[in-house]
């Protein structure tokens, strides 16, 4: 894949257009290539292209079919696996090791979980006594919704592009694809992917662009899109939610957190504080389940505050591939000014500051990307914007509590719902209080841990719906009941 011009697959080909902008380097401000933008009429043709996918050879692809297509895609990624690093971590300025363990590793994961849960899938099947006395049999079928916008972040790119295009394949979709406009390289590169195993042509489409009055706005705004699926801000899932109201569409969306961590006096200490760490700074704090609000009783507070601190302070920023790095840049200057605005913030109404706050200076060219320091408050008011409003930075607050009504209390009064992480070794209380947090997932001793199969997703602002397993065909899917008297 050339860097020098990143174009949009349409109808099984790649197509230039003549406006582009610039695909920069989040990690020293580099300009890595030019990036085609879709203007109306180019989203016009791969809507229509994945519309004719569905009367076309995909019609006719089996289950078995399109299972064995998702494992050819799976290798086909597998097989330029280190292509595929090198993309997300130009894009993202994450570390290396980071991109290999888990963004890549984890594409190729939902390719073959979603091949083999579509061989297991099946219909129900019921048997009564009609009035005239035959055996009426009642059975579902899966069809496909036909065709299926999905536009995915700039945080996980590849990760989560995947985890929406295989089950939306594995029904029998066909797909147009926008990515985030800070992260267009792994897209295009899978669309090679798609190409080189056999995907029909309509079938995977890609357009590059931004949101409104762009790629985005002309996607979720198209008739002939089926049903859209999104992952994203939360203001963002609101305006799509608009769009999709004309003409009463399916919608999944996984959008924005202010996720807590609770930590009990009776936890792991050493395990706990590791968790945290890992909760709030893991890429730069951007990822949706990470944990900026921790809430620790009192009896270890102080405790709690001094070992995060000494941990955040070993964490080790800089290059991609420098050796020991485990904390990258943030995704752009823009983001990095969002950033520092919250910890300026924070200051205002304040909090007192326990570490980081600023920028780190390297002498070299990484001061001219867009990276912060791990940052830790404490002392903040329930009611600062900084613990209701998603930072998306490296930087959690850490606050005392005295029992579980509290920090359940706390921990519910927010605008998101979309995961919690409990520290504690009374698992009576862990049963009891998981049941009680207003969100769509609870850790319980860890965290980002999760089996594909089971269902995400979040309440409130975090989302609407759940996918994973046999919840994502049920989105990417309509069920038809028949019901035949012989």
């Amino acid at each position: 894949m050339s860097t020098a011009l990143l174009r949009h697959f349409i109808d099984g080909e790649f197509v230039a257009s003549p406006q582009t902008f610039a695909n920069i380097s989040p990690v020293d401000g580099r300009v890595l290539g030019q990036v085609c933008e879709a203007d109306r009429s180019q989203v016009d043709r791969a809507v229509t292209a994945a519309k004719a996918a569905q009367s076309g050879p995909w019609a006719d692809y089996s289950a078995s079919q399109r299972a064995d297509l998702l494992l050819r895609i799976a290798t086909g990624i597998e097989a330029r696996f280190e292509d595929f690093v090198a993309a997300e971590v130009a894009d993202t300025g994450r570390p290396v090791q980071q991109a290999r363990t888990l963004d890549v590793a984890r594409a190729v994961q939902n390719f073959r979980t979603f091949a083999e849960l579509l061989r297991q899938s099946g219909g129900e099947i019921f048997e009564m006594r009609g009035a005239d006395g035959n055996d009426v049999f009642s059975y579902s079928v899966r069809k496909p919704h036909g065709v299926v916008a999905i536009i995915s972040p700039w945080n996980l790119p590849l990760l989560l592009l995947t985890w929406k295009v295989a089950p939306a394949l594995a029904c029998g979709n066909s797909v147009v694809v926008k990515p985030s406009e800070d992260t267009p390289s792994s897209a295009t590169l899978l669309a090679e992917v798609m190409r080189d195993a056999g995907v029909p042509a309509g079938v995977f489409n890609l357009v590059h662009g931004f949101g409104p009055n762009s790629a985005g706005e002309f996607l979720t705004a198209h008739r002939d899109v089926d049903a859209i699926t999104f992952t994203g801000e939360s203001r963002t899932g609101a305006t799509i939610m608009k769009a999709a109201a004309e003409g009463v569409r399916e919608v999944s969306f996984e959008l924005g957190g202010k996720n807590a961590a609770v930590v009990f006096a009776d936890c792991d200490f050493d395990a706990a504080v590791a968790g945290v760490l890992r909760a709030s700074f893991t890429n730069a704090g951007q990822v949706c389940l990470c944990s900026e609000r921790v809430y620790v009783e009192r009896p270890i507070y102080q405790r709690f505050v001094a070992a995060l601190k000494a941990g955040a302070e070993q964490l080790k920023i800089g290059y991609p591939d420098e050796e020991g790095v485990n904390m990258g840049s943030l995704i752009s200057h823009k983001h990095r000014d969002k950033v520092l605005g919250y910890f300026q913030l924070a200051l205002e109404e304040g909090a007192t500051l326990v570490s980081g706050g600023g920028i780190p200076q390297f002498g070299d060219a990484r001061d001219q990307g867009a990276y912060v320091q791990p940052t830790i408050w404490t002392d903040l008011p329930d009611h600062a914007r900084c613990l209701r409003e998603e930072v998306f930075g490296p930087v959690c607050h850490i606050a005392p509590f005295d029992t579980e009504d509290e920090v359940l209390r706390r921990v519910n009064d927010s605008a998101y719902g979309l995961a919690t992480a409990l520290w504690t070794r009374d698992l009576k209380r862990a049963h009891q209080l998981s049941r009680r947090f207003r969100v769509g997932m609870v850790w319980v001793n860890t965290w980002f841990l999760r089996d594909l199969r089971t269902p995400f997703g979040g309440t409130r602002l975090s989302g609407v719906g759940r996918e994973g397993g046999r919840h994502s065909l049920d989105f990417y899917s309509e069920i038809t009941t028949i019901c035949v008297n012989p």
